[in-house]
């Protein structure tokens, strides 16, 4: 964290004065910390502390009242690596999640160009109400980072999920967070998403029901890490939500299979996520195929192999990330398929689990590497699992 720019966010919550403890460590570790708190938050720890603390003054009004000094949302947005907010309350994560800039705070968080991290703390039964869901996932599918609350003894007496982790553990995740935009901030990925079409006619066509939701997930991912990301996609309805992702839009096998070798050759790692057709029809009809009494037979070849394909060409400074999706004998397949393409680690998806894979926002994966090491993740929102990879990526080592 040596000579980062961090803005720590206060809010109003008993969970505040661990805030001192976090602005303690960030001094600690060489970080320079700036401080916008809201007036709700001054009831729980003073602005004296965290400026005595912090060794900067302390920002709550758009100005100082005292002498009239502006205090600009817009140069504390440029000046900062990251905009954490810690602890955030329900309110404030409503407000930043709906757009409303009716404070400091939340106006520097519209305005800033950096990461933001969003720690939330508050009582249980606000933390699961449908509302509060929702917001939190606004905020993901805007690149926003949330790092989880702890389950344990609460303000309100009641047990259960909204502490705010303990300092130490913020500043671990802090630590790894910078770790990965560095990591990841020079580099240049290549990603394929969705499904492939491959024609049988002008209005017919052989696919499959890939969403696209996990690999433009990786894409969104690896590019709010800093990463300049090419995204070679077959047909979907989404779209990413990061603006530093170039989409190369491909329909048919051949189409993904040529463009993603195209790019293969300027990039650090290619992440190979979506699902191309194994076979193609050997004809395709320039007119509508008419129905009849007799039956229709359509002959199917394979096509090309990209994964295969890439493995060969692989340069020992690049990292190739496949995919596997079983149905029967999961972890021995991948694994045949892991050695026989030359990857550096597969990702293994199952039919068999529940609520995953064809789409389903959520995915429960196992990672395995060429070294034999596998990790098994539960069933999680494909955001996360897109931070997963991402993490295997950023902390392999051949």
């Amino acid at each position: 964290m040596q000579g980062k720019h961090i803005i720590l966010g206060i809010t109003g919550s008993i969970a505040a004065y661990k805030a001192a403890y976090l602005v303690r460590g960030f001094i600690k570790k060489g970080a320079e910390v700036k401080i916008i708190m809201t007036e709700n938050a001054k009831q729980f720890i003073t602005p004296l502390t965290m400026a005595t603390l912090s060794q900067n003054p302390i920002a709550v009004d758009f100005f100082d009242p005292t002498n009239g000094e502006w205090h600009s949302h817009v140069e504390l947005g440029l000046w900062a690596d990251v905009f954490l907010v810690a602890p955030a309350t329900a309110n404030t994560i409503g407000k930043m999640a709906n757009g409303i800039a009716d404070n400091l705070l939340t106006t520097t968080f519209l305005s800033a160009k950096c990461a933001t991290v969003v720690v939330p703390a508050m009582d249980v039964d606000m933390y699961t109400h449908p509302a509060m869901r929702n917001n939190l996932n606004t905020l993901r599918n805007m690149g926003v980072s949330i790092l989880e609350p702890e389950t344990g003894e609460l303000a309100s007496g009641l047990l259960g999920k909204g502490r705010m982790p303990e300092p130490e553990t913020i500043l671990e995740y802090m630590e790894s967070f910078f770790n990965k935009e560095q990591f990841m901030s020079k580099k240049k990925v290549l990603i394929t998403a969705g499904p492939t079409y491959e024609k049988i006619d002008p209005v017919r066509f052989i696919g499959n029901y890939s969403s696209g939701k996990m690999g433009y997930a990786l894409a969104d991912e690896c590019a709010k890490q800093g990463a300049e990301v090419c995204l070679i996609s077959g047909p979907v309805s989404i779209k990413p939500t990061h603006n530093n992702i170039k989409v190369i839009s491909v329909e048919s096998a051949n189409e993904m299979y040529i463009a993603t070798n195209e790019q293969f050759k300027q990039v650090d790692i290619a992440i190979l996520c979506a699902a191309v057709a194994d076979f193609t029809p050997d004809h395709k009809d320039d007119n509508k195929i008419k129905r009849t009494k007799d039956s229709l037979t359509l002959n199917l070849v394979p096509t090309q192999d990209i994964a295969s394909e890439l493995g060969k060409s692989k340069k020992t400074n690049q990292i190739l990330v496949g995919f596997a999706l079983e149905t029967n004998d999961e972890t021995a397949n991948a694994i045949d398929k892991l050695k026989r393409k030359n990857l550096d680690f597969i990702v293994l998806n199952s039919l068999n689990d529940d609520k995953s894979c064809f789409g389903y926002d959520t995915n429960k994966i196992c990672i395995i590497d060429k070294k034999g090491v596998i990790n098994k993740f539960p069933l999680k929102d494909k955001r996360e699992v897109a931070k997963d990879i991402i993490n295997k990526i950023t902390t392999w080592k051949d």
